[in-house]
């Protein structure tokens, strides 16, 4: 009796075997070239959702088809798990961030496993995990060793949902990243990471990942957000001449200042309004601004609004008195926190001038003779090149030639000079919450700030708290709280802020190279064998947190010496999400496939092979019900034409012997799709059409004759058992079983294709009379000009044809046509 498929019965089983021989765990290898295929680690939330099964099938057959070519792989993983999830979920349930995150953790594992992904599980790592966030506090020591962490007071955004400060790059539109919540801005001390000393290699990096998405690289470089320009610094009488910086990226129009404006929290401004009748007002304007994001202060569509100071500037060259304001449009972290208005050359600055009736100073005559100098100011700012008037000995300057003499001059003058800013900011790396990585640093009345040393990490989380979600409990747990100081072995306190989540994640790809070291974070020798990771694949959603982080992290630990390469990520594949009805799938619409059912219902094979053939990886892919019935179908299919030719098969690999036509092309098939399949999954990350491909050769595999030569038809199987398998891994490795093979199907080598099985013993061209097609033509492939010239025109057919006419040319295309002009 025939078997039918059954995937409930035979993934289950294949998983166990898998299991039990470890056929997955990484076997290193001198003699075989090495790949390191990782798939960014998911936080363990409870649940896998589509998104994540799309992102680990792409990983898992790249792994796979990497093996069958020879290649020692490295493909683990692991667990993003510190975060506010878990410390809600603590809330909500009543149940501690640790018990929740490691349940949780067990049966997303368990999902992986069912979907049948070749992970080597030995070197699993939890962030969370004090074996693991031992050698974060170790990293970020080594990062102050560097003099790249540091903690200051400063402004920081403030998210009161999440009761904890944010990064930059995680306030997204004036909101929390994670919550949604408007962000504010509060006064606190914070640790920093220097991240802005490395700007200018970030940047100029993007240019050797060719690997990279552009859009991605684009997107950091947004960010980085490089300007030249120069600094000009203007001075304060009635504050015994104190400095101010404005960085500015037009020197050229500095003989135009009007005025200048402070950012509301420059530590000036208090100093500049004290006891003067403005007091009250720009202190309550500042107030006031504490409370609205940078993203919403900024934006286009907000008014620009601001107070005046009662103080004035000295102008750096012409000494004239500058009012000092302050307005919601300019930021401290952003430039110096100062900046100079230039109403008649900046559209922004002449709006402001014209609310407040402020003086526009023109300073470069349009080269547009449309266009007057005394009509510049009047409607609009005039913001093309020229040449300087009214700037003194510069007069008559092309206005870019200006840009460098006027800065020259300012740095002779020790008025400021050229120089370069980034959009970038120091990273914020402090959070005020429980469930991170504490920090590992104490505060000694008598030695100051003290560091922990590496032979007392790791600083443990105490588990003996009260989690409320209204204010951290490590500043509430005495025993986590009290210490002795490293250094003079007095009373000391520790710090009670816990690091940002995505410093654990900017060096997991460095721990899985040696998991299991418990004497340092990864040793150099195991890093420098398997990084950089070949293949990075995850959400474009990271371009920016993610992997700045991860980039600048690994040039740090370049710097230290502990490890030869400066970037991560040779290759970076971002996928698309996955919809449902053209919608992102969530809870609230009501629209959320559960992986779990369709495995149930359909088997994870049948749910890798949608994912990967509905759309291209790099694209949204919209999840259909047919379309998984399809790919049920299909892989039934394939079941019943193996199962049904099991006795043509034995224990060695079929020897092909083409001799009759149907043989022929069904051999010529099989190459060609070897050839695609190959391509498309190692190199263009295709699998859509290299599926697509596979699903032609099994349509040819039908219709084959039984009259046709047997042994190319049981190689054909072979061969599209083993192309099938990084694909759908369980189905395979059953057929491969079924039809007596010995091993397993995924320790076989890698079939290579036969180009000189994909050249035709025939080709049918195309015959053209004076440019138009009258017939077409069968003749041996490979015939030159002169043959093919002489074939056609001696075919009965063609004589026909031309019956009656005189040939004046013949042009031949060989393999393609000839066109035979006459008259």
């Amino acid at each position: 009796m025939a078997r039918t498929y059954d995937p409930a019965h035979i993934e289950p089983k294949w998983q166990q075997v898998w299991q039990e021989k470890g056929t997955h765990r990484t076997v290193e290898d001198a003699n075989k070239p090495k790949f390191y295929a990782l798939e960014q680690f998911p936080y363990p939330s409870g649940h896998l959702h589509m998104g994540h099964m799309r992102v680990y099938s792409i990983g898992d057959i790249i792994a796979r088809l990497k093996r069958m070519n020879g290649y020692q792989v490295l493909h683990p993983m692991g667990w993003d798990a510190f975060g506010l999830p878990a410390e809600n979920a603590a809330v909500k349930f009543g149940a501690q961030p640790a018990k929740w995150t490691y349940e949780n953790i067990d049966f997303m594992k368990t999902q992986l496993n069912r979907l049948g992904v070749s992970i080597d599980w030995s070197r699993e790592v939890a962030t969370c995990s004090p074996d693991y966030y031992k050698f974060t506090q170790w990293l970020f020591l080594t990062f102050y060793e560097q003099g790249l962490a540091y903690r200051k007071r400063a402004f920081v955004n403030w998210c009161p949902e999440c009761s904890t400060v944010l990064a930059n790059e995680q306030v997204i539109d004036g909101l929390c990243w994670r919550c949604d919540s408007e962000v504010t801005k509060k006064d606190l001390e914070q640790w920093f990471f220097r991240i802005t000393d490395y700007a200018e290699r970030l940047l100029n990096d993007l240019d050797n990942l060719p690997g990279w998405p552009e859009k991605v690289r684009t997107m950091q470089k947004n960010w980085i957000g490089k300007s030249q320009g120069a600094n000009v610094t203007f001075t304060i009488p009635e504050l015994a001449d104190e400095q101010v910086t404005v960085f500015t990226t037009r020197p050229d129009t500095l003989y135009g200042v009007s005025y200048m404006v402070l950012a509301p929290e420059h530590p000036l401004v208090p100093r500049l309004v004290a006891g003067k009748a403005q007091e009250q007002e720009v202190l309550a304007f500042v107030e006031e601004m504490k409370k609205e994001s940078d993203i919403t202060r900024t934006s286009t569509d907000v008014e620009k609004v601001g107070h005046f100071t009662g103080a004035y500037a000295k102008h750096p060259l012409t000494g004239e008195q500058v009012p000092i304001w302050v307005a919601n449009y300019v930021l401290l972290d952003y430039g110096t926190g100062a900046v100079m208005g230039v109403p008649a050359h900046d559209e922004r600055d002449f709006a402001f001038a014209k609310k407040y009736d402020l003086p526009i100073k023109v300073v470069i005559n349009p080269t547009d003779e449309n266009i007057m100098w005394e009509e510049v100011g009047i409607t609009s700012a005039y913001t093309e090149d020229g040449t300087l008037i009214n700037s003194g000995d510069f007069d008559g300057t092309p206005n870019r030639d200006a840009i460098r003499t006027i800065a020259e001059h300012l740095e002779k003058e020790g008025k400021g000079g050229l120089t370069t800013s980034y959009r970038l900011r120091d990273w914020l790396v402090s959070r005020q919450r429980y469930w991170g990585c504490p920090i590992p640093m104490t505060y000694c009345d008598t030695c100051g700030t003290v560091p922990v040393p590496r032979d007392q990490l790791p600083v443990l989380l105490p588990e003996d708290v009260i989690i409320d979600g209204k204010r951290n409990p490590l500043t509430s747990s005495e025993d986590f709280m009290n210490t002795t100081c490293p250094s003079c072995g007095g009373a000391a306190r520790r710090e009670t802020d816990t690091m940002d989540t995505f410093i654990d994640s900017s060096w997991y790809y460095l721990r899985f190279t040696d998991a299991n070291n418990p004497d340092l974070p990864f040793s150099k020798e195991a890093a420098d064998k398997w990084l950089q990771v070949d293949e990075y694949i995850g959400g474009i959603e990271h371009a920016i947190l993610h992997l700045l982080y991860s980039r600048f992290f690994t040039k740090v630990l370049h710097d230290a010496g502990m490890v030869k390469f400066d970037e991560p990520f040779k290759s970076l594949l971002t996928q698309g999400m996955v919809l449902k009805d053209g919608a992102k799938m969530s809870k609230s619409k009501g629209n959320v496939v559960s992986p779990d059912d369709m495995i149930e219902k359909y088997g994870a094979d049948t749910v890798r092979l949608f994912i990967l053939f509905a759309a291209p990886p790099e694209r949204d892919l919209d999840w259909t019900d047919t379309g998984v019935e399809g790919s049920y179908r299909f892989l039934n299919r394939v079941w019943r034409l193996i199962e049904a030719n099991t006795a043509l098969f034995g224990k060695k690999a079929a020897t092909p012997k083409p001799n009759d036509d149907a043989a022929k092309d069904l051999y010529r098939t099989v190459h060609h799709t070897i050839k695609k399949v190959t391509e498309d999954i190692g190199e263009r990350y295709t699998f859509n059409t290299a599926i697509s491909t596979i699903m032609e050769l099994v349509n040819k595999l039908y219709t084959y004759p039984n009259e046709a030569d047997r042994s190319t038809f049981v190689f054909a199987l072979e061969t599209l058992i083993v192309l099938m398998a990084p694909i759908t891994p369980h189905i395979s490795e059953e057929m491969w079983q079924l039809v007596g093979k010995e091993g397993s199907v995924h320790e076989q080598t890698w079939p290579t294709y036969d180009p000189q099985a994909l050249v035709l013993d025939e080709v049918e061209i195309v015959i053209q009379i004076n440019g138009k097609v009258r017939d077409k033509l069968v003749v041996p492939n490979g015939l030159s000009k002169e043959e093919l010239e002489q074939h056609v025109t001696a075919n009965e057919k063609t004589q026909a044809l031309i019956e009656g006419k005189t040939i004046r040319k013949v042009v031949a295309v060989p393999g393609k046509l000839v066109n035979i002009v006459v008259g």
